[in-house]
């Protein structure tokens, strides 16, 4: 037996519910070797035993195969995700967090950002979910790869469309290609409680939740329907940019929503031939904004021509490029927001009582009919008690 069988024998083990092997994810280490006799290490991102099961068995078997006699596997996977502690309203309780991903205006890579958050955070091992809530922009189908495929009905409930380890939905999945909505807030709002009440979701760690840029019905609703754990906001270094930003995390302050952090996208440009980066629209303009609310810069995402490609071809980059520098980014941004949440519900999680409506049905809780009816005592005329 040789380093290299072994690793030729293991690249035939593929990661549960992925299409890449351990070995290409870099999950094999220590291989030890003592004649015919083999030792490894697997250091898996999943906290599912069946998972780590799975894993040992098959490359048990495929070592076997190769002509090893006695195989060790030590797997080493990281510790069960801590169950969601949060209260209030929740319209989608097999759902343990949420995090909505906010911009204060569109152009700037919120929905790039939120695929590659989602499947970053699937390739740690959760269980995760991607709903396109940017109703008059639903562009994540095509960004997933399936902007041809539309959903099952089961009952009266849609299943959502899997595609790179995640479940997905958007209104994009829904109707006819290049269709125009042309609908009012009260439209949004119930399309947005639809989409958490009537998909059958599974019971997930995190729905990552891809919001229309700005700070209206849409956000309102969200955070009004589930208590949502964590907001992460996406910017661009231009001063444009920050000014709208400022205020997507007021929002968030308002709203009673923990903030994840701010991903700087087109944060400098790669070069493809020299892979050096240059700072064409700034780099790190944001830190201001982070200080001024508590927060900080979790990514500064670069402009890549692999993501500009991946996005159109079905084919994001934290998946089909993992070893590339804005890969690695999304990858250390995932992680930085699942140890927020993990934090965030082990000191009592959220609770957006305080965010229920006060306006008649159907009537926008921010909308000048809305405050008008509201108490004087609803916090600035938003219809929140």
């Amino acid at each position: 037996m040789t380093e290299e069988i072994v690793k030729s024998a293991l690249s035939k083990v593929m990661y549960p519910g992925f299409t890449k092997d351990i070995v290409t994810f870099g999950f094999v280490k220590d291989i030890v070797i003592n004649g015919s006799d083999v030792s490894f290490s697997v250091e898996i991102t999943s906290s599912a035993p069946e998972v780590a099961q799975q894993i040992t068995d098959e490359a048990t078997e495929a070592l076997k195969s190769a002509g090893a006699s006695n195989v060790t596997v030590n797997v080493k996977a990281p510790q069960m995700p801590r169950e969601s502690s949060s209260h209030g309203k929740n319209i989608a309780p097999q759902v343990k967090n949420f995090l909505m991903v906010s911009s204060g205006k569109g152009g700037v890579g919120k929905s790039t950002t939120s695929v590659n958050i989602a499947i970053a955070l699937a390739a740690q091992g959760l269980k995760v979910g991607l709903l396109d809530a940017d109703i008059y922009g639903p562009n994540i189908p095509r960004m997933m790869g399936v902007a041809d495929v539309k959903p099952e009905v089961n009952g009266n409930k849609v299943l959502p469309i899997k595609a790179y380890g995640i479940e997905m939905m958007s209104m994009g999945s829904l109707m006819e290609e290049g269709q125009s909505l042309i609908w009012r807030g009260a439209m949004i709002m119930k399309a947005i409680e639809q989409f958490l009440r009537d998909i059958l979701w599974s019971e997930l760690d995190c729905l990552v939740i891809d919001m229309p840029p700005g700070t209206g019905d849409a956000q309102l609703t969200l955070a009004q329907s589930v208590p949502v754990t964590a907001g992460l906001t996406v910017t661009t270094p231009q001063s444009v940019s920050l000014d709208d930003s400022r205020r997507s995390l007021d929002m968030f302050k308002k709203l009673n929503i923990p903030i994840a952090g701010i991903i700087e996208n087109m944060s400098g440009f790669i070069a493809p031939d020299t892979g050096v980066e240059y700072d064409i629209f700034g780099k790190g303009t944001s830190t201001p904004m982070a200080e001024e609310f508590d927060t900080k810069i979790i990514a500064e995402i670069p402009i890549e021509p692999g993501i500009r490609t991946g996005g159109d071809e079905g084919k994001p980059i934290t998946f089909t490029s993992p070893t590339s520098e804005s890969a690695k980014r999304f990858a250390a941004a995932a992680e930085s927001i699942w140890a927020t949440i993990e934090e965030i519900n082990a000191n009592g999680g959220v609770d957006n009582q305080s965010v229920q409506p006060t306006t008649p049905p159907g009537v926008s809780a921010c909308s000048t009919g809305g405050a008008s009816s509201a108490p004087k005592n609803s916090g600035g005329g938003c219809g929140c008690s």
